[in-house]
C-alpha cells in the first residue's frame, strides 16, 4: 500500500459505484498510470499476480487450487490478472455462486494475448473501467474553479481566475500525468525523466511482451515519432508510411504499421478518438476516420525528444501536443459523467476538436487553443458554425460551446454565449 502518496482520482467514485452494481470490476490502462494504487484504496484483500517471489506458485494455483487466489476479504484485488487469463472464467463462476456484489477488482496493463483461454465474456458479471494518466485537476495543477459537469447546466455566467502561464503548460505537457512524475514536480529535471523512462520501456520491452512478437526497437521509435507528429489528425496508414520514409529514410509498410499500432493499443499507449455523427440540417458528408492520439502528451514529447523550451520555441507543435493534453483531461472527466469524447469533421472542412457526448443525449462542443484573442475568435466562429448545422428537431441543442485554452487570466462567458476556460481551471 502507498496510501501516504496516494492522490485521489476522479475514477474513485466510479469504481465505488460499479462495485455496488457488479460482482467484479476490471480496471485497464497504461502501465504506471495508478491502477493498482487506486484499486488498493477500496480493496479489503490483495494478491499481486506479478510478484516474482510467488508468481510461479500463483500460476500453478490457477489450475489446481483457484481458491488460493480467489479467497479473501472482499472486494479482493487481483493485480495484473491478465498474466493468467484462465482466472477470468474462474472469477465469473465465483461471482455467479456468491451472494451480493463487489467481490473482485481486477487490474491489467495489457489486453490478454491468450484470449482463447477465456470461454465466457463476463456479461452481467463484470464492469469495465479504463484508467488514464492523471488530469491536471488530479495532479494539483488545476484550481478546479470550473466544473465540466456544471457546464452541462449552461450557467448564465462563469467567473474564475487562473495564474498558470504558458511555460508551466509546456512543462506539464512534457511531464505528463504519470503519478510518480507529479509527485516529483518540485524537481523538474527528475519529473521530466519519468516520461522518457516510460517511453524507453515501451520501445525496448513492453511492446514485445504484449504478444511475444520480437519487434525492432528502432522501428518502434520511428513509428512513435511519426505518430507524435500526427497528433490530432486523421492521418491514414499510407500517410504515416510516407512520413516515416521522409524523415528517417527507412520505410515501413502499412501492414507493419498496423501490427505495431495494434500492439501499442493493447498496452494502452495509443487511444485514438472516434468521429461524432450528429443529425445535421443539410446532407453534409461527415468524415469518419479516427483521430490519432497517444494516451498522454508526454509520450509524444518523449518520442520527439522535446522539452518545455522546445515547445515554447515551436508554438505550432506545442498547439498540437496541448490538444493531446486537453483530450486526456476531457476523457478523464467525461468518464465519470457517463460520457465519451469524439471529434467532428465534415467534407466542407468544418472541424471541432472535441465533442463531449453524455449517455442522456446532452453534449458540449469544444475547441482547443493555446490562447490569444485571434485564436479565441476563430474558435468561437467554428463552434457557432457547427451548432447552426445541427438539426435540433432530432437532437438536443448543445449544452455549451467552450474554447479550452492553455493560458488566460480568467474563465468567462462571452457575449455570444461561448465559454472561454483555461485548462488550469477545469475539473470534472
Amino acid at each position: 500500500m502507498i496510501e501516504d502518496k496516494y492522490k485521489p482520482r476522479v475514477i474513485d467514485s466510479l469504481l465505488s459505484r460499479k462495485l455496488r452494481g457488479k460482482g467484479a470490476v476490471l480496471i485497464e490502462g497504461a502501465k504506471w498510470c495508478g491502477k493498482t494504487s487506486t484499486a488498493e484504496q477500496q480493496a479489503k484483500s490483495i494478491i499481486y499476480m506479478s510478484d516474482p517471489k510467488y508468481r510461479d506458485q500463483y500460476h500453478l494455483f490457477v489450475d489446481t487450487n483457484p481458491e488460493m487466489i480467489l479467497d479473501g476479504d472482499t472486494p479482493r484485488l487481483i493485480d495484473e490478472w491478465q498474466q493468467t487469463p484462465k482466472l477470468w472464467d474462474q472469477i465469473r463462476f465465483e461471482v455467479d455462486h456468491r451472494k451480493g456484489m463487489g467481490h473482485f477488482i481486477l487490474t491489467g496493463s495489457a489486453v490478454p494475448v491468450r484470449r482463447d483461454e477465456i470461454l465466457h465474456t463476463g456479461t452481467g458479471r463484470f464492469a469495465w473501467l479504463t484508467m488514464r494518466p492523471m488530469s491536471l485537476w488530479e495532479s494539483g495543477d488545476s484550481n478546479g474553479k470550473v466544473s465540466l459537469r456544471e457546464l452541462f447546466d449552461t450557467p448564465e455566467h462563469i467567473a474564475a481566475a487562473c495564474d498558470t502561464d504558458l511555460r508551466k503548460i509546456a512543462f506539464l505537457t512534457c511531464r505528463g500525468g504519470w503519478p510518480q512524475a507529479a509527485l516529483m514536480s518540485g524537481d523538474e529535471e527528475i519529473a521530466l525523466d519519468q516520461a522518457i523512462d516510460y517511453y524507453d520501456a515501451v520501445v525496448n520491452a513492453d511492446i514485445r511482451r504484449v504478444d511475444d512478437v520480437n519487434r525492432d526497437p528502432e522501428r518502434v521509435k520511428r513509428l512513435m515519432r511519426s505518430y507524435a507528429r500526427f497528433q490530432g489528425s486523421q492521418s491514414s496508414f499510407s500517410e504515416i508510411c510516407k512520413d516515416i520514409e521522409a524523415n528517417d529514410k527507412n520505410a515501413m509498410d502499412e501492414n507493419t504499421i498496423r501490427s505495431y499500432l495494434n500492439a501499442l493499443r493493447q498496452i494502452f499507449v495509443v487511444e485514438d478518438m472516434h468521429a461524432w455523427n450528429p443529425n445535421l440540417r443539410s446532407k453534409t458528408a461527415i468524415r469518419f476516420a479516427d483521430t490519432r492520439y497517444f494516451v498522454d502528451p508526454s509520450i509524444a514529447t518523449a518520442a520527439l525528444g522535446l522539452g518545455p523550451q522546445d515547445l515554447m520555441n515551436d508554438l505550432e507543435t506545442f498547439g498540437l501536443l496541448f490538444e493531446t493534453l486537453c483530450v486526456r483531461d476531457l476523457r478523464v472527466f467525461s468518464q465519470v459523467l457517463d460520457g465519451e469524447v469524439y471529434h467532428y469533421r465534415d467534407k466542407t472542412g468544418l472541424e471541432c476538436d472535441a465533442v463531449v457526448h453524455l449517455r442522456n443525449g446532452s453534449y458540449g462542443l469544444i475547441e482547443i487553443k493555446l490562447g490569444g484573442d485571434r485564436l479565441i475568435e476563430e474558435g468561437s466562429k467554428t463552434l457557432r458554425a457547427l451548432a447552426a448545422k445541427i438539426d435540433t428537431t432530432k437532437m438536443k441543442n448543445p449544452a455549451f460551446l467552450m474554447i479550452l485554452t492553455a493560458v488566460g487570466k480568467f474563465a468567462y462567458r462571452r457575449e455570444d454565449g461561448v465559454y472561454v476556460v483555461p485548462i488550469g481551471c477545469l475539473k470534472d
